[in-house]
């Protein structure tokens, strides 16, 4: 591309040239038989070096062509003829005028050429620029944007690149991206190499081949920067000879579009974890306000009864004493469910729950859970229909707890009599379960977040105390575990229905 002025003579360009004079001569030739005058045929010899201007790549086979179309045509069409000398005086004119006409347009057809390889390579920067552009703002993670620049790379210079970037600590690690499907030449990946990439990221400049620095490298390294910080080393190999300087520009011009993308994609990624650092100290806040308030209110009535047995319990007959038994009992249930609660959200979040995965009838998770429900739910009427046999694969411990805190919430915020209804049936392969109730539901509004974490809900019939709101949240911790789906909507004409889903196991019977 950046050839100099009067760049290298190449043979082929030679023979185009000799190939367009004889042609043109040839044309000539014809004309001279037809009667055109000379000025017909000085036309053909000019419009051959413009044509040979567009074709060759040197500057020296215009120049060439322009002094031998004088001359053959001196040779060839001036008398006498077949010979170098021209009896008419005004000759050496015409061919001074020829020439100069033939060397100006070579020239103005060679510079065009230029320009239009220019505009060429130009448009085709922009293009690479603007697809690695895109490219990189669609990307997600530093492997991808390394990746993407490296392809660019390669397609624009036709070079083997390898890649350095940092892990934490640790030494920075190559990643070739050699030329087609080739492997990439051990010798751009040894400990020499690597030694000019550490001394390129430390120092925070460009060293190795085709510079004065580290100078018998087989790449050339450049730091992936911005500023003063280094996210990396690019080298480039270079066979003996260097980059041109629109190559150069073009290298420089990606990796800075690199090393802003790694910059977008540390501060996403710094903001991603503050986000999460903060939300996790909200909910660490939330839940320590929220314990703290839940747990003040049964634990002071645990101790304001277990003082009042203490101090008059001898002297109270049974039929006052058995209500505070009742309600320090219950109080304790509630606190025994609210740590179990605690701890299995606690194991869910770190990762340190283990399911034990077995096939399960549905139908007995919901008997084992209705023993162990809430003992309000006395006052409900709560129907279990008949059920499919739907098995599904599941820690029974685990779901026994999910139709636990389903249950409870419907006795929990529908009124005395209200009727609670269970039923499980499988559709499209799906085990699928659900809890309504007749009371006064729940508004749209709130639907998006009785699944959020220390949520309550504003209908709260009964024990306003007792809201942590950590049941709904465990059940779909617990549901996603198993790889199901919970839901809300409303029972009309009116009340709730939470339905889960998991999916079904087939029960295959030998005979």
């Amino acid at each position: 591309m950046n050839t100099s002025d009067y760049g290298p003579f190449l043979l082929p360009d030679f023979g185009k040239s000799i190939l367009l004079l004889a042609a043109a001569t040839g044309i000539g030739t014809i004309f001279d038989t037809l009667g055109f005058s000379e000025s017909n045929i000085i036309t053909i010899y000019i419009l051959g070096v413009l044509i040979n201007s567009i074709l060759t790549t040197s500057r020296i086979c215009s120049l060439f062509s322009s002094v031998a179309s004088v001359l053959v045509f001196n040779f060839f069409f001036t008398e006498p003829r077949f010979t170098l000398n021209a009896y008419n005086s005004g000759y050496p004119a015409t061919f001074l005028i020829m020439f100069i006409a033939s060397l100006i347009t070579g020239n103005l057809a060679a510079k065009l050429k230029q320009h239009t390889q220019q505009f060429a390579y130009t448009a085709y920067r922009t293009r690479v620029m603007f697809d690695c552009n895109q490219a990189l703002q669609k990307a997600e993670g530093k492997e991808e944007i390394v990746t993407i620049t490296a392809r660019q790379l390669v397609r624009l210079l036709g070079r083997d690149i390898v890649f350095y970037m940092k892990t934490n600590d640790k030494p920075l690690v190559p990643h070739p991206f050699p030329v087609g499907e080739a492997m990439m030449d051990d010798s751009c990946l040894n400990v020499n190499e690597q030694a000019v990439a550490a001394w390129v990221f430390k120092n925070n400049k460009r060293a190795g081949a085709s510079t004065n620095i580290l100078s018998n490298a087989k790449c050339l390294y450049l730091a992936i920067r911005i500023g003063s910080h280094v996210y990396g080393v690019v080298g480039i190999a270079l066979s003996g000879d260097s980059l041109t300087p629109e190559e150069t520009s073009m290298l420089l011009s990606l990796l800075g579009e690199c090393a802003m993308a790694l910059e977008n994609e540390k501060t996403a990624r710094e903001k991603q974890a503050a986000a999460v650092l903060a939300k996790n100290e909200q909910l660490r806040a939330n839940m320590l306000r929220s314990i703290s308030h839940d747990l003040r209110t049964p634990l002071t009535s645990i101790s304001g009864n277990a003082n009042l047995l203490l101090a008059n319990g001898a002297q109270m007959e049974w039929e006052k004493r058995k209500p505070i038994y009742n309600d320090i009992y219950e109080d304790s249930l509630w606190l025994i469910r609210l740590v179990e609660n605690l701890l299995t959200v606690t194991r869910i979040e770190d990762g340190s729950t283990s399911l034990q995965m077995k096939p399960e009838l549905m139908e007995e998770i919901i008997a084992e859970a209705l023993r162990h429900a809430d003992r309000n739910s006395k006052e409900h009427v709560i129907l279990v229909k008949d059920a499919d046999t739907a098995f599904a694969k599941m820690d029974a411990r685990l779901m026994v707890q999910v139709v636990i805190n389903l249950i409870n919430n419907a006795v929990k915020y529908t009124p005395a009599g209200s009727h609670i209804t269970i039923q499980t049936y499988i559709k499209n392969k799906q085990v699928i379960t659900e809890v309504s109730d007749d009371g006064p539901g729940i508004p749209d509004a709130e639907k998006p977040h009785v699944f959020d974490m220390f949520y309550t809900s504003s209908t709260k019939i009964t024990d306003s105390h007792r809201g942590i709101g950590l049941g709904l949240a465990l059940c779909k911790s617990i549901i996603h575990l198993h790889g199901g789906t919970i839901s809300i909507k409303d029972n009309l004409p009116q009340g709730t229905i939470f339905r889960f889903t998991l999916p079904a196991w087939e029960v295959h019977l030998h005979e």
